[in-house]
């Protein structure tokens, strides 16, 4: 069963507020039930910054904790990482860059062209 457990995020928070799980769950189950395991947390709203911080040209952070071993070891045998959660831990340095790599699917190679035959008179 390829893909069958993925990393993906789980809504919490309020209305307008979201903090979200970075959750292991399984692929099929819902986004709120109960995950397999969770990794982390990604608050996606930064922090309003202070006078003293705009004053020295602070840019706002949003907070993201992830438990890189675990993650790590979940990517290893085989969890799929969601789009959002795979562009996370590409900036979190857990998964390269050119992650999933330049052939994402099977390579098809190119047809040659037919020339047509020569019809006898």
């Amino acid at each position: 069963m390829k893909g069958s457990v993925r990393i993906r995020l789980a809504r919490f928070g309020r209305k307008f507020a979201p903090v979200y799980n970075i959750v292991v769950a399984k692929a099929r189950s819902g986004r709120d039930k109960l995950p397999i395991e969770v990794l982390g947390t990604y608050n996606p709203i930064p922090p309003q910054l202070t006078p003293e911080q705009r004053a020295r040209g602070d840019k706002p952070v949003k907070d993201i904790a992830i438990d890189f071993h675990r993650s790590k070891y979940w990517l290893g045998v085989g969890a799929q990482p969601s789009d959002t959660v795979a562009r996370l831990f590409r900036k979190a340095g857990i998964l390269p860059p050119q992650w999933p790599g330049p052939q994402r699917g099977p390579a098809i190679p190119k047809r040659e062209e037919v020339k047509p035959m020569k019809q006898l008179d």
